[in-house]
């Protein structure tokens, strides 16, 4: 009975969202404060009964119910807690029921944090949110309904998928989830700004946390799936431009622009037009790698759709909803103030600098994306787009901007001092390219442009400090005076320091592991030794070993520097008891940022086992560096300044609406 409940309750979200989808914006048009009202409510009821639905699923889950369809296919009674409750998102109908709970849960947030906002402006706001989890609400219920019945029901499940079965995948998906669907709210305050036709400063300040938010989570959610696929599929790569890889890249791309843009608006009251339309862009690429891993199109291992009914509905909702927010943009956009000016060596001049290198870098992805799915639609021939293409473009597009980022911070608004900020940064970068050639000394070489690489990641974390430093006037003042300027320094300072440097430590780890790392593959009997990036592993021989829901043959390994061991590492291959389906386990000796990455392979005609050892120096700094990045996020949006609010807007007091005489 339960599980009805649980399909009973998405109904009734349905019937809950349809309602707030109409009666506040008639009501915002009628001035109807009663009719607006009911956006908050409505938002919050809708939470509660997805939530509720989604914990009945859950349930199911963690009951091992497999009368209950999608519990019989993903899930099996061996499978350890952890994994029962992950089987809930590792599968189309689950995932798609974590996209509803947290675009509906960002939905209330806005109810419950959004008092501060014009009543006019949170009503269409809290309805477009509701216009697209109805669209969601009918995708699920009408084709990826997760309660549909067995009967009989089966004794013993099928099993989630082996690959899924780790902890990564328990947190990747809700984080990437949670940047992916944050961005809805900006989607939704740029369509009610156009549906309003006003957009100001106030309205960039409401806008700019929930972008901070989207943007701080998808960078950790990212994160989390490229060292997820680094250390479960056992290829040694961390990136691979897979288009499921890029579908979730191609946001955080136009997010991070619109980051900047937004501050532009807010501090400028500058770049209105391209801000509103940079909040439909980022919300309609989220909207886009929904369609790509659901649809079917592409076969990956992040992708779980292959029903062309799916595809089909979710191609219709971003049609609609990327098709009618241009549309409405277009419309709207000629009537909007431009804003105010600014000379190009400026503060908003860097910024737009970022943004217009951002945005090309995104188009370049989506190009490379999407270019071979529309041949193949259209001609029938097969290309492969890969890192190659990727790698040479992408790399091109960033260098400017990997340069730009430390001037910006030192750029006056509406007109800065470039021979200034040259003058404050010249020993910074002097300290950069010193940092860089001692590097690439102590670990013996290679291309002579990893220097400038390696140059550059550290001139973004210096120049980083830098700006704390100059602000704080370090140097120039009594000690306690630049200690007192420094703690006084708003949060968002320390925010932004924290991301640039952020990404200076990724850029940082890329351009090592890439220049530095080192791969052996050979075929290894018990005994003998592989020597790699100055260290030795013995083969020690294999072990059986058993698990909750598998069994595994493992590979024990020594490792020793300068002949003497120091520590153990081991690979195992699983096979599954329920799909009897295998997967390599890698393992993996963390030492400092660098790693040893060992995977084994199958058995030698010689009796041996082939192994696969890669050496990956200053490896760990590309996903510190992204941790250090979404801190940065998290610490700018406790600034006091964004959890107040903007000013409210001078407006005229929102009459009643008229009631009939009696």
């Amino acid at each position: 009975m339960i599980i009805e409940l649980g399909h009973y309750a998405l109904v009734l979200a349905l019937a809950t969202a349809l309602i707030v989808s109409i009666l506040p914006v008639v009501g915002a048009r009628r001035g109807d404060v009663s009719m607006m009202d009911i956006a908050p409510v409505g938002a919050i009821v809708m939470f509660l009964l997805v939530a509720f639905s989604f914990g009945v699923l859950t349930y199911a889950y963690v009951a091992s119910d497999f009368s209950v369809l999608n519990v019989w296919a993903n899930s099996h009674s061996l499978m350890p807690l952890i994994f029962k409750i992950s089987g809930v998102w590792g599968n189309h109908e689950g995932s798609m029921m974590l996209w509803l709970l947290i675009l509906v849960l960002f939905s209330a947030l806005v109810a419950l944090f959004g008092r501060n906002l014009p009543e006019v402006l949170r009503a269409n706001v809290l309805a477009v949110q509701s216009w697209i989890s109805s669209a969601f609400l009918v995708f699920i219920l009408l084709t990826s309904n997760p309660f549909i019945r067995l009967d009989p029901a089966p004794a013993e499940g099928k099993d989630l998928n082996p690959v899924l079965q780790d902890i990564g995948l328990a947190i990747h998906p809700p984080l990437l989830y949670l940047g992916y669907v944050g961005f809805s709210v900006c989607f939704s305050f740029a369509v009610a700004a156009l549906l309003e036709g006003r957009i100001d400063a106030a309205w960039a300040r409401w806008v700019r946390p929930w972008t901070l938010a989207a943007w701080s989570f998808l960078t950790l959610g990212i994160a989390m799936g490229s060292y997820w696929a680094y250390y479960e599929l056992g290829w040694g790569g961390w990136w691979f431009w897979d288009p499921v890889e890029n579908a979730s890249f191609m946001p955080w791309l136009a997010g991070t622009a619109l980051l900047h843009s937004a501050l532009v608006m807010e501090k400028r009251d500058a770049l209105k037009i391209w801000t509103v339309l940079l909040a439909i862009l980022t919300f309609s690429l989220s909207l886009l790698g929904t369609f790509l891993v659901r649809s079917g199109v592409l076969t990956s291992v992040h992708s779980f759709a292959s029903d062309p009914t799916r595809g089909i509905f979710i191609l219709c909702i971003l049609l609609i909803f990327i098709g009618g927010a241009l549309t409405l943009f277009a419309l709207r956009a000629p009537k909007l103030a431009a804003g105010g000016l600014f000379a190009p060596i400026s503060r908003e001049g860097a910024l737009v600098l970022n943004n217009l290198i951002l945005t090309v870098a995104c188009g370049t992805v989506l190009t490379g994306t999407l270019y071979p799915l529309a041949l193949e639609t259209l001609t029938g021939d097969k290309i492969s787009v890969g890192p190659p293409f990727f790698n040479m473009t992408f790399g091109l597009l960033m260098t400017p901007i990997l340069l730009a980022v430390p001037f910006g911070p030192l750029l006056a608004w509406k007109r800065g001092d470039l021979l200034g900020a040259l003058q404050r940064l010249y020993v910074v970068a002097g300290l950069a390219f010193i940092a860089g050639l001692v590097l690439f000394y102590v670990r013996h070489g290679g291309p002579v442009l990893a220097i400038l690489g390696l140059a550059a990641g550290f001139f973004l974390i210096f120049g980083a400090v830098a700006d704390l430093w100059y602000r704080a006037g370090i140097g120039k003042v009594a000690l306690n005076v630049a200690w007192r300027r420094l703690s006084g320094l708003p949060r968002s300072a320390f925010g932004t320091a924290l991301a640039h440097a952020g990404l200076g430590i990724t850029v940082l780890g890329i351009i090592a592991v890439t220049t530095f790392e080192g791969e052996n593959i050979t075929s290894m009997k018990p005994g003998e030794t592989a020597e790699l990036g100055g260290y030795s592993l013995r083969f020690d021989g294999m072990q059986p070993g058993v698990g909750p829901n598998f069994t595994e043959d493992r590979a024990h390994f020594t490792v020793s520097r300068s002949g003497v061991a120091f520590s153990e590492v081991s690979s195992s291959k699983r096979v599954f008891t329920a799909s009897r389906t295998g997967t390599t386990e890698a393992g993996i000796l963390t030492l400092g940022l660098s790693q040893l990455y060992v995977s084994i392979g199958d058995a030698s005609k010689d009796g041996g086992m082939v192994v696969r050892i890669w050496w990956k120096p200053f490896i760990l700094c590309i996903w510190m560096g992204a941790l250090v990045m979404a801190i940065g996020g998290f610490v700018s949006l406790s600034d006091r300044r964004l959890r107040v609010g903007a000013p409210s807007r001078k407006v005229k007091p929102v009459r009643p609406a008229m009631e009939p005489a009696e």
